[in-house]
């Protein structure tokens, strides 16, 4: 055994090989040069040597050690060959060492990759995910996607996609290595763009990794502003949907990839959807895919731009997109920066406006329950459209009313702030009448918004004016406050009501000044009567034993 396992191999710090040095010194020339290295470092009869990085761990050293106790011989498939070519080439296992080394082996292997199956290249390809750095620095990779391409040009339309991808490429080296394309069998039906937004090859290339992906992209001329592909951008937002799931959480053992890995795929996706047509609705599935990829800030505006320009199409359900951190449950800054894009548009006609005012009250009640949701996002949303953009703001207060309920603690300054949003005299009477009976809403302004609404009534109908309606305490003298004439039989059950609503409404405000002016006596009396005490006119007698000790 001291003959045979005269050398002992650390492979990435995972397993230990015990190994003899002249079998390994015969193939491989990177172990060659160490073990002569180490010889001159140390006496010790069996030396250490450490290896970090192996392609494919000890797994990968196994089978090159196989390889070279079996005197250069090992089946090669094509589900290892990818692997024994990135390990061949790290330990230099070339012909000067021995004839027909494992490198000319893979090499040879690979030379019939034309004839491989269209399953086999994307196995080989995927194979090559743990070891991609020192498979792609090889030429592997490129090698294995261009056989990839030529399959898939063989058999769908993607040979027309390649051939206008490459000429209006600035490259001419990319557009010479596709030229293989223009001759290939094409499918007209399935280039149209109306036609199934799923091809045939989706579902097998979503197995391959981001990197891999953009390699493949690249050499089709369409990554990243070179994107014009329909197809192309499809099947990217097809790849980034499974990905989203992959970066939730995987199947154990797999190999997961944080979400910056495919920010280079999101950003590609998003140059294709601006260069094609896409449907408010499919705008907003594309923002929903790519936004939690790390989009620049580029991207992301040149996609909300499209958004914002077509938010009159948009649904409810479109614009309740989800909130990518703790502040909220929905996106709202996002609906505000699409209302800001769609008000300073061009051509902005006043039925799209309204539609969308109607459309932003609906958005309004719904995020309002929302306890994370601060009064500032709430107006911000409602104060982004202008005031014709709404015909009436009964939606806006229904939001307001849903807004305190769920948000019981709000002081009395951000409850004033909050109803400023309103315009009262876009109103409704019932809406009005709600406020007034709403204990919620501070009482100057349910006196505000029923001042507003008195102006609509008729003043043979109504003997109150705007001067008792601010000072109701000038009446209160007389314990009584005549509200209406002697005619009240002929007003008719809304302007009774509303009477009734701005009486109720004066005496509360009637009873909140007495209450103060009460308070003020109170403090003046106190005032006073410290005064006396410290000028030494005490009106009463305070002897020493009536305060207390200091010591």
């Amino acid at each position: 055994m001291p003959q045979l396992c005269d050398l002992a191999i650390h492979v990435n710090g995972q397993q230990i090989f015990f190994l003899n040095q002249k079998i390994l010194s015969a193939y491989s020339g990177k172990f060659k040069k160490i073990i002569r290295q180490e010889k001159r470092k140390s006496q010790i009869k069996i030396p250490s040597i450490g290896i970090d990085n192996f392609p494919g761990g000890p797994d990968g050293f196994e089978m090159v050690s196989r390889f070279c106790y079996n005197h250069g011989e090992i089946k090669i498939t094509v589900s290892n060959v990818a692997l024994l070519h990135s390990c061949a080439v790290f330990l230099g296992m070339t012909e000067n060492l021995s004839t027909g080394n494992l490198l000319k082996q893979t090499e040879t292997f690979l030379d019939g990759v034309i004839d491989w199956s269209w399953h086999d290249i994307i196995a080989s390809l995927k194979s090559c995910e743990s070891f991609f750095t020192y498979s792609d620095t090889s030429g592997l990779v490129e090698k294995l996607i261009f056989s990839l391409l030529e399959k898939l040009a063989q058999n769908s339309d993607i040979a027309t996609l390649i051939a206008s991808s490459s000429s209006s490429s600035s490259s001419p080296e990319t557009a010479s290595r596709f030229r293989f394309s223009s001759s290939a069998k094409t499918t007209p039906e399935s280039t149209k763009p109306g036609s199934s937004s799923k091809q045939w090859w989706f579902d097998d290339l979503i197995v391959l990794p981001p990197m891999i992906i953009e390699k493949v992209i690249a050499n089709m001329g369409v990554y990243g502003t070179d994107n014009n592909s329909l197809i192309l951008t499809r099947f990217l937002l097809h790849y980034l949907k499974n990905a989203e799931l992959q970066c939730k959480g995987g199947a154990k053992g797999t190999v997961l990839y944080s979400r910056a890995d495919y920010a280079g795929l999101a950003s590609t996706a998003v140059h294709g959807v601006s260069r094609n047509s896409f449907s408010c609705r499919g705008l907003f599935s594309v923002l929903r895919v790519v936004s939690g990829f790390g989009l620049t800030r580029d991207c992301r505006a040149k996609l909300e731009k499209l958004i914002g320009a077509m938010l009159d199409q948009a649904t409810l359900d479109d614009l309740l997109v989800s909130g990518h951190d703790d502040r909220g449950v929905f996106d709202v800054n996002l609906v505000i920066r699409l209302i800001r894009i769609f008000v300073n548009g061009d051509f902005l006609s006043p039925q799209k406006l309204k539609k969308v005012g109607r459309l932003i009250d609906k958005y309004l009640c719904e995020i309002s329950p929302d306890q994370n949701l601060k009064t500032s996002k709430l107006l911000g949303v409602a104060e982004s459209l202008p005031d014709s953009a709404r015909d009436c703001f009964d939606g806006v207060y229904r939001a307001i009313e849903i807004y305190l309920q769920s948000h019981p603690t709000l002081s009395f300054e951000e409850r004033s702030r909050l109803c400023g949003c309103l315009n009262y005299a876009k109103m409704s009477l019932e809406a009005c009448k709600d406020l007034a009976k709403n204990p919620r809403i501070p009482p100057n302004i349910a006196v505000q918004a029923l001042k507003l609404q008195h102006s609509k009534i008729p003043e043979s109908d109504f003997s109150v004016s705007v001067k008792d309606i601010e000072s109701p305490s000038m009446s209160s003298s007389s314990g009584h406050m005549v509200l209406y004439n002697d005619n009240v039989e002929r007003l008719s059950q809304e302007n009774r009501e509303m009477k009734m609503n701005i009486q109720r409404m004066q005496w509360r405000v009637m009873e909140l000044e007495n209450a103060c002016k009460e308070m003020k006596g109170r403090i003046s009396k106190v005032v006073r009567h410290d005064v006396n005490i410290t000028s030494g006119s005490a009106p009463y007698n305070y002897s020493s034993s009536s305060f207390p000790r200091l010591c």
